[in-house]
């Protein structure tokens, strides 16, 4: 009989361990990358992506100074170089 509560436990602390990861892994759905072939240069995103996207720090990320408008984000693991007021992407990265 303690053999079975024995291996009860461990299934019911597996269990609750493998829900935690996914909790975590559903908050942090913008590093999780999804390819995007209309993010190109010229193209203008969509407003929903762009909120939903990080600001990025693109110093520590070693991408390119933004220019003057401009800021990088991070969006299903792509950094997105875009216009902040009309969402014209200039460079898109995927992000590694």
């Amino acid at each position: 009989m303690k053999i079975i509560s024995k291996a009860f436990a461990v299934a019911a602390l597996a269990t609750m361990l493998s829900g935690g990861v996914a909790a975590i892994a559903q908050d942090h759905d913008n590093h999780a990358y999804v390819k995007h072939d209309e993010w190109k240069k010229g193209y203008h995103m969509r407003q929903e992506d762009w909120s939903r996207g990080e600001r990025v720090d693109w110093h520590a990320q070693h991408l390119r100074t933004p220019p003057a408008g401009y800021e990088w984000r991070l969006v299903d693991g792509n950094y997105v170089l875009a216009n902040i007021n009309t969402g014209v992407i200039s460079m898109t990265v995927v992000a590694r």
